[in-house]
């Protein structure tokens, strides 16, 4: 999908002079200075920048996971800052999906344990969440270690599981923060496969906070944030990657 088709898509993510401040006085930190963006449904959509450029703290806004000390954050047109805290838990437990970088796996759970534990909460009945969870593992190549528990499984498998988890209650919008980052380079290569996957088969909004060059091959659109700012925003097709440098248009 690049930007043009993008626009022909109702806009599920938009961000409206989104400020972030920690701190008071000369003490305040501005981790994010007015950004404006727009993530069209069904892009798959990477956040890149350099350590301490405020992308994960874009991350934790669009996914409900912080308050914002100005602007306005939409998802599916409403409006976060509106929502009472019930109201803001159901958005994320039924349109959202996350996948941390750490995994955070229950580590006394199986991995089937693991997947359904969030449908409890969306009242799921054991059975259903038993039978959507065994599919999910299917679907991420797991279904034979469902029993296993999270020091029973390597890196990968368990954010094949994490994954999976991320998926138990359909989300619209799959967020991810750096998926790859404590993988190796094959196991990283295959995580970034099932997210395409996911993204392509599901029509699934999917963004991922990102150092890993390699989803430039895959994402629709990158937003590239650098001191609490949107420094520019690209398509794939615009992306020239070369040896040492990555090029394109802003």
């Amino acid at each position: 999908m690049t930007s043009k088709d993008s626009a022909d898509r109702p806009i599920i993510i938009r961000t409206l002079g989104l400020e972030k401040h920690y701190g008071i006085g000369d003490a305040t930190t501005y981790a994010l200075r007015g950004v404006d963006s727009s993530i069209a449904r069904g892009e798959f959509i990477a956040v890149m920048g350099p350590s301490g450029s405020g992308k994960s703290t874009y991350f934790n806004m669009i996914g409900g996971l912080d308050s914002a000390t100005r602007g306005r954050i939409l998802i599916d047109e409403v409006d976060v800052a509106q929502l009472s805290a019930v109201e803001l838990a159901f958005l994320r437990c039924q349109k959202i999906g996350y996948i941390f970088q750490s995994y955070n796996l229950i580590r006394y759970m199986t991995a089937l344990e693991n997947v359904t534990v969030p449908m409890a909460f969306a009242g799921v009945s054991p059975e259903e969440a038993r039978r959507r969870g065994m599919a999910l593992l299917a679907l991420v190549g797991l279904e034979v270690r469902w029993a296993h528990r999270p020091i029973e499984m390597s890196g990968g498998q368990q954010q094949r599981v994490a994954i999976a988890r991320s998926l138990c209650n359909n989300p619209k919008i799959l967020l991810a923060d750096e998926p790859t980052a404590n993988l190796d380079l094959d196991t990283g290569q295959e995580i970034l496969e099932i997210l395409r996957r996911i993204n392509q088969e599901r029509k699934m909004t999917i963004v991922c906070s990102t150092h890993d060059h390699r989803l430039l091959k895959i994402c629709d659109r990158i937003l590239w944030i650098r001191d609490g700012r949107i420094e520019r925003v690209a398509s794939r097709e615009d992306i020239h990657i070369t040896v040492g440098s990555i090029g394109g248009e802003a």
